[in-house]
């Protein structure tokens, strides 16, 4: 096989020169970071689940209309992704007071708020990622209004999507983050859905027992990362464990069947 062109890496991704113009290989890695990386390690497998977890909730999306870079998947960690130019703004959006806005505002974690709350961050690691504002976006020059406009809707879209698909499994879609890109057709672009969705990348909670199943669990050095990555896993239909095999992953096609009725994901203890 020819040498692939690396042409980014980061905490948890690689990106190399995808087979056709306009197209990226990315590659999803068990390294985990933390605090800007400030803390590392490694979660094993994690790759392999994030990688099909958001192949699962990319392809959804699009099902409801949402534009995304992602075209397939490749292979247990790799997946072909269309190239775009990522705004430089992480898009929190939040439904539950958790990490960051408890210590900035004085809330308690787990109190919902009293609706979904969009907060921005321009992506800047040596700089902490700060948090901006709109006139910040538009001063600078980051995105434009209407594209603002556009990722506003589109991430209002996606939690009010991904917060029921969650409770659907028994599991609280507390925040995420999201990223999104600019895919150019000429002198012309749109703003499409890009890098990931996954327990790296939101806070999901346990909703009869709160236990976390997302990277708070190697934030906090709370133990059992793994399994809280192959548990999100299993109840979306993705990992089987009908006969005990730890990473076993299911084609697309059987964890849709099993969510339409086909087979019940199983659920947590």
């Amino acid at each position: 096989m020819s040498r692939r062109r690396q042409i980014y890496e980061g905490k948890a991704k690689i990106l190399y020169e995808g087979p056709e113009p306009g197209t990226i290989i990315q590659y999803f890695k068990d390294d985990a970071t933390a605090f800007n990386a400030q803390k590392k390690g490694t979660i094993n497998g994690k790759g392999v689940i994030n990688n099909r977890i958001s192949e699962f909730v990319f392809t959804r999306l699009a099902n409801i209309g949402i534009p995304t870079h992602f075209i397939r998947r490749l292979n247990m960690r790799e997946q072909l992704i269309r190239q775009v130019e990522i705004v430089p703004i992480e898009v929190v959006v939040r439904n539950v007071a958790a990490g960051s806005i408890c210590q900035r505002l004085g809330l308690t974690e787990g109190d919902p708020l009293p609706h979904t709350l969009i907060e921005y961050c321009y992506k800047d690691d040596a700089l902490g990622d700060p948090l901006v504002g709109e006139e910040h976006i538009a001063c600078f020059g980051w995105a434009g209004h209407e594209e603002m406009q556009d990722i506003a809707s589109m991430a209002i879209r996606v939690n009010d999507f991904l917060v029921g698909m969650f409770a659907a499994i028994d599991i609280r879609l507390v925040d995420f983050k999201l990223e999104f890109g600019r895919l150019y057709d000429g002198d012309y672009s749109r703003i499409i859905l890009a890098d990931e969705i996954s327990p790296d990348g939101c806070r999901l909670w346990d909703m009869k027992t709160g236990e976390k199943l997302d990277k708070d669990r190697f934030r906090r050095d709370l133990g059992g990362e793994e399994e809280a990555y192959n548990e999100v896993a299993r109840r979306l239909g993705i990992l089987q464990n009908d006969d005990n095999v730890p990473g076993e992953v299911l084609d697309m096609s059987i964890a849709r069947n099993r969510l339409r009725g086909g087979g019940k994901p199983t659920k947590g203890k």
